[in-house]
């Protein structure tokens, strides 16, 4: 049940990514992922088999959360008015849904809280399930389920933001990196195969989560339990 709940919320994270980093993009004058159909929270628009299926199935094995991304939004950056400045500006949308959707999942908790008596105890037992504290599954509010999908909604979100800083394709970090790298370094950037990507992705990984990811997440649970 809980692996069912995570791929629901994956499901429609990366959804909500691609869809908002599409319509970033056509409203910077490349229309490439609309025309394709990408301004659209269909799932099967934006599932990737790589990216959507084997990844996060590694990451559960690995680590027990659920990681991954949908099909990379393609983008003609020709049709960019200011590429460097507008490519940035629509990954940056892209990456900057995950943020927005774990705000919008904390404030419908904190909300869940003071309107329900019971709302409370669902969202510590959700809290605590998550993390893997024992919880008595037999004496669960009924509001469990709900408080479940929306702190799933916070960790994983700020989970998938961090993970997409790691600057490796397809990930969004590597659209940033690449307009800080001199040309020469560019350009071996763009030849790294797929034995150097993987190498660069747990190498990176090792860095980029302890940095970002635990004063986040400790911040969503701060504000849901003091608000």
């Amino acid at each position: 049940m809980l692996v069912l709940f995570q791929i629901v919320v994956l499901v429609f994270s990366f959804s909500v990514h691609e869809a908002v980093h599409a319509y970033a993009a056509l409203r910077l004058g490349d229309a490439t992922a609309y025309m394709l159909g990408r301004v659209t929270l269909n799932p099967a628009r934006h599932i990737d088999p790589w990216g959507s299926i084997l990844m996060p199935a590694i990451s559960f094995l690995f680590g027990g959360t659920l990681v991954g991304w949908g099909k990379p939004v393609p983008v003609t950056l020709r049709n960019f008015r200011k590429i460097k400045r507008d490519d940035v500006l629509s990954t940056a949308a892209g990456l900057a849904s995950h943020l927005g959707l774990a705000l919008i999942a904390l404030l419908l908790l904190v909300a869940l809280k003071h309107t329900h008596t019971v709302g409370a105890d669902a969202v510590l037992s959700a809290m605590a399930l998550v993390k893997k504290v024992p919880v008595d599954m037999t004496a669960l509010p009924q509001l469990f389920p709900i408080a479940l999908l929306l702190y799933y909604m916070v960790v994983m979100n700020v989970l998938l933001f961090v993970f997409n800083l790691i600057p490796v394709p397809p990930l969004d970090g590597s659209r940033f990196i690449r307009y800080v790298l001199p040309y020469n370094v560019e350009r071996m950037y763009d030849r790294v195969g797929m034995f150097g990507s993987f190498l660069m992705f747990f190498v990176a990984a090792r860095i980029v989560f302890p940095i970002f990811y635990p004063p986040l997440i400790n911040t969503f649970d701060v504000l849901l339990l003091s608000l």
